[in-house]
């Protein structure tokens, strides 16, 4: 058996490569190929196939292989439904719970997020979608329900996963709307958290919008 630390080091290899389009949706993975490409034995790949297959970032059947995850329609709109199910509860019991420390980590997040460059020449998708992702995770990170917080990141990371398939595809980062998280942040500072809930649905509603557009013009 494999170390730990090499397995996780792989592990995260081909979770980065898989977010980056380098291995693609649907594409079956050989030991043998994943060798070569990470210079590395066949123990710490089939471990580390094992651990992504996890997190659903791959497909692993017994004695049949491994598979990078596909993308669908159904899948998309079946994580976003129980996302934007989940952040509605989580968000209103952040606001009602969340001490100065959760509103300082939510303003931070935000003001890391609003730093990135919008401009076409100097934009940095990997970096925005890190932050964006922080962005989303602090906002309820006040809440108390640890059951549900767990629910949430399953489900954010495996929505990261379509995320960067946009990203990979075509998505223009003319499609962000600042104005859209800064609203979401004040709404929350301000303790508004009907408000805050409603923005925040149609926030993720609508980046889910975007990311079908995406695997339609594709397919």
């Amino acid at each position: 058996m494999s170390s730990p630390t090499l397995t996780d080091k792989v592990s995260k290899m081909i979770h980065q490569d898989i977010l980056n389009g380098v291995l693609l949706p649907g594409q079956k993975l050989v030991v043998a190929d994943l060798k070569q490409r990470y210079a590395v034995g066949a123990s710490p790949i089939r471990e580390a196939l094992v651990q992504l297959s996890w997190t659903k970032y791959v497909n692993l059947e017994p004695q049949k292989g491994c598979w990078v995850a596909p993308v669908s329609i159904s899948e998309l709109t079946d994580l976003y439904d129980s996302l934007r199910f989940v952040t509605s509860v989580l968000i209103k019991q952040a606001i009602e719970v969340g001490d100065e420390s959760w509103e300082l980590d939510v303003l931070t997040s935000f003001h890391k997020l609003s730093r990135i460059k919008l401009s076409k020449d100097d934009f940095d998708w990997t970096e925005w979608e890190e932050r964006q992702h922080q962005f989303h995770v602090a906002l309820l990170e006040g809440a108390v329900s640890k059951n549900m917080l767990n629910f949430f990141s399953d489900l954010i990371n495996q929505v990261k996963r379509y995320r960067y398939y946009a990203v990979v595809n075509g998505l223009d980062n003319s499609a962000i709307n600042l104005d859209e998280y800064e609203i979401i942040m004040k709404l929350v500072l301000a303790k508004d958290a009907g408000q805050a809930a409603e923005k925040f649905d149609a926030h993720l509603n609508r980046t889910k919008e975007q990311i079908q557009q995406i695997i339609e013009a594709a397919a």
